[in-house]
């Protein structure tokens, strides 16, 4: 199956995609019931923390993404969807982990909102630079002609729209958003991962001929995102709070959006939908672990 990955197309109908792309608006909406626009003030006036984390996850990883693979020369359709998963910033556990990893969670939330209106020019950018930057990737893009005005609406209606929305009902109806913020938070991740679960049963045998392909890439990919993470909030000598939320929101990517630009964009590819597919169950478990272990420690 190695030698044919590249060609791979995983079984993807359109009514599925579009059914994504209605469960990530959903899991957007419920994370945005938590924002107001004082975390937005109050990191203006202390704005360090978020400076490190916007760096750190908009050029940081990417740039180290394209260096692991001129290292590593993975096969191309598995190099772009290292790329494509580095560009998808702004996971949608990250909030939950740093919560319960003790670190700064109106940081961690406030970042996911700005990676959010970001990666509406960001994440089509970084596909393109980083993507054209090495050939075999180049030759995919080119060959699926992707275009970045598509790429930034389809996060826009995805991701800006229901954050704007979410954040208008927390502002105009408090109450009523207090009520269901933690019920459409839990909600909305249980039928995400369920539709993740159901997809890959569809492609079960597809995913274990790849998935020992991509395993070691995968998890070496993200225990540099966390690494990264750690590191640049070390150099900006933010809080030990802030550097726990700065290190979970680098390490976990919002592989929700990459398969959705996978199957919207490229067709399903193989080797780059494995690759969002295990990057989205692995970076839950080492995000997890981590937030787990620093929760022994106060920050």
């Amino acid at each position: 199956m190695s030698g044919d990955i590249d060609s791979v197309m995983l079984n993807f109908s359109p009514g599925s995609l579009m059914l994504l792309n209605g469960i990530l608006a959903v899991v957007m909406f419920a994370i945005a019931l938590d924002l107001k626009l004082e975390h937005f003030r109050a990191l203006i006036r202390a704005p360090r923390p978020v400076i490190a984390g916007f760096l750190s996850q908009f050029l940081v990883l990417p740039a180290a993404t394209y260096l692991l693979v001129l290292a590593m020369q993975p096969r191309p359709s598995i190099a772009l969807g290292l790329i494509l998963v580095a560009a998808c910033p702004g996971g949608n556990i990250s909030n939950f982990l740093t919560h319960r990893a003790g670190g700064n969670t109106a940081l961690s939330v406030s970042l996911t909102a700005i990676a959010t209106v970001g990666a509406l020019v960001l994440t089509p950018l970084n596909i393109a630079l980083w993507g054209g930057l090495y050939a075999p990737t180049r030759a995919i893009l080119h060959a699926t002609r992707i275009d970045p005005v598509q790429v930034a609406v389809t996060v826009a209606f995805l991701l800006v729209l229901p954050l704007a929305l979410g954040m208008l009902v927390n502002a105009r109806a408090p109450a009523w958003a207090a009520r269901i913020r933690r019920p459409m938070q839990i909600l909305s991740m249980v039928i995400f991962v369920g539709f993740i679960a159901a997809a890959l049963a569809a492609n079960w045998q597809y995913f274990l001929d790849l998935a020992g392909l991509v395993a070691g890439l995968v998890i070496a990919h993200n225990t540099l995102a966390l690494a990264l993470g750690f590191l640049v909030a070390l150099a900006f000598r933010v809080s030990p709070a802030d550097r726990r939320a700065i290190t979970i929101e680098t390490g976990i990517q919002n592989s929700g959006l990459g398969l959705i630009l996978i199957f919207a964009f490229f067709g399903g590819l193989g080797g780059m939908a494995v690759v969002a597919a295990f990057w989205g169950m692995w970076h839950a478990v080492s995000g997890l672990l981590l937030a787990t272990l620093w929760s022994r420690r106060p920050a």
